[in-house]
């Protein structure tokens, strides 16, 4: 009896999975039929059209490409715009791991442009090493400048364009790491705050944050953000190395309420920033911004932008002198055209600005040209998310190195590319609380603070070996460029150390007295 049982019961299984399989399949036969019909009256992709259904599979191929290409076909030192080396770096360094390699480099050394450092016949002994000497900026010009002697800081990165639980873990790292955190154009939110970081304030060409009613710039509203004793200084955006002439784009569907009322815009619609500051049309219009946000907060305040057109520079400085010192900016902050954490046109991140590599040692020259480069403080941004590309930039001239990607990586960021599409599928650049519940700040916030410290001692192993006692007693007799063919020159041959020039000493010397 119980076999009989068991024999229909297996029976209908039978039956009802044929059933189920002939019902499967042929909804397979009418989905394939009614793309076959789709494919060859459409008239917009030749490839569907000529081959229907199974011209399909190109585009889907394609679009699997840039993740497959990441793990399975690129070597390590090949993918852009950061390869599997640089990368794995900051895993290991944000986790503690050891970053020791055995068996030789797998960077090419005859690889045209790039740097290497010389090592000293006579290296700095570990008993005479000192740590990285503090440096302040607007001494002297500004009622509260600010003293630092941080590396390596956390470039603008807004709330809005990242996550709440990215933000919150970037600031507690920062302020456990003794690092500076700057807001990004998105205007200064609770977040930033919480991880007691000192914090750079950027007034985008929006103003987001210290706007009135009418979008221009409001005196209330900065006293109130320069109110925060972690407001430690203000940058006034320019332009970024992600899109050069033009603004940033935050998507209406991550304007949340909250990052509307930060931003004093309206919520869910697209918040778009002009691609310039309509109240800054000249050199004397930036100067006279300059010193007015200056004024009013009493913070050091500089600007940012990606190096174009020379001519601006020459006249910023010849300009300084004319209308005094005092009237400079206490900072200028050089980024790379070489793409950023934003999207942006690919035209505009191929093929406009200059590259770090050639204007951040032409800036700091002219700067010294016109006998301003003690009054005037450096910030380089761009590509440097490991010791050697930051002692590089501190190499050249710079006082200060910035990093978002780096600190992107550090959160565990795996260059998905999908930064403005929402669906970030480590919750850095998304608002989906879903895919932002695997971001723990409490967590992360660790490997932040460890990445830090170890490109700041990455770059003090690489200035102790070229003899130097700490990261800014590097300079370009340092390191030697490669050329074409592998032979190298050295640095100081194609950016030589420049003099005052002549005819701005009497001024010069005039406006320091």
């Amino acid at each position: 009896m119980e076999l009989s049982e068991l024999h229909r019961l297996a029976q209908g299984i039978i039956e009802g999975g044929a059933l189920l399989l002939a019902f499967l399949v042929v909804i397979a036969a009418l989905t394939v039929l009614v793309m076959y019909l789709v494919d060859i009256t459409q008239t917009e992709q030749t490839i569907r059209r000529n081959y229907p259904v199974v011209g399909r599979f190109r585009y889907f191929f394609e679009h699997l490409g840039e993740f497959f290409r990441q793990y399975f076909f690129a070597l390590d030192r090949e993918e852009l715009p950061f390869n599997r080396a640089e990368r794995s770096w900051v895993y290991r360094a944000a986790k503690q791991v050891d970053s020791m390699v055995a068996f030789g480099s797998t960077r090419p050394l005859t690889q045209e442009g790039d740097v290497i450092f010389l090592n000293s016949a006579f290296p700095t002994l570990e008993e005479d090493t000192v740590e990285p000497r503090p440096v302040t900026v607007g001494a002297d010009y500004c009622q509260k400048p600010y003293t630092t002697s941080s590396i390596l800081n956390i470039s603008g990165m807004s709330y809005g364009a990242i996550s709440r639980p990215a933000v919150t873990a970037l600031a507690e790292g920062a302020g456990e790491a003794g690092i500076w955190m700057n807001t990004g154009e998105g205007g200064l939110s609770p977040y930033h705050l919480e991880g007691g970081c000192d914090i750079v304030f950027q007034i985008g060409t929006a103003k987001y944050g210290v706007r009135d009613a009418s979008g221009k710039l409001d005196d209330d509203k900065l006293r109130e953000v320069a109110a925060h004793e972690q407001v430690r200084m203000f940058e006034i955006k320019m332009s970024q190395g992600a899109k050069p002439g033009k603004g940033g784009i935050l998507p209406g569907g991550k304007v949340t309420k909250e990052i509307a009322k930060i931003r004093g815009i309206e919520r869910h619609t697209d918040s778009i920033s002009p691609n310039g500051h309509v109240d800054v049309r000249s050199v004397d219009d930036l100067l006279n911004m300059i010193e007015r946000v200056r004024s009013v907060t009493g913070k050091p305040t500089g600007f940012k932008m990606v190096v174009g057109q020379l001519n601006f520079f020459e006249d910023l400085f010849a300009t300084i002198h004319q209308r005094g010192i005092g009237s400079a900016p206490d900072f200028i902050t050089i980024d790379s055209a070489d793409g950023g954490t934003g999207a942006a046109p690919e035209e505009l991140i191929d093929y406009v600005g200059m590259p770090l590599t050639e204007s951040l040692p032409i800036v700091v020259d002219l700067l010294q040209q016109y006998g301003l480069r003690d009054r005037i403080k450096v910030i380089a941004s761009g590509k440097m998310i490991n010791p050697g590309k930051v002692a590089w930039a501190l190499a050249c001239g710079a006082d200060f190195c910035t990093s978002a990607r780096g600190f992107m990586f550090a959160l565990g960021c795996i260059q998905a590319l999908q930064c403005n599409k929402n669906t970030c599928p480590t919750g850095i650049t998304t608002h989906d609380k879903e895919l932002q519940r695997g971001l723990v700040p409490e967590e992360k916030r660790k490997r932040v603070a460890a990445y830090a410290k170890a490109v700041a001692r990455g770059v003090g192993v690489i200035a102790h070996s070229c003899g130097a006692p700490e990261p800014r007693g590097l300079e370009r007799q340092h390191m030697r460029i490669i050329e074409a063919g592998g032979s190298s020159h050295n640095m100081l041959d194609r950016f030589p150390v420049q003099s005052v020039r002549s005819e701005y000493e009497q001024v010069i010397s005039t406006s320091n007295s």
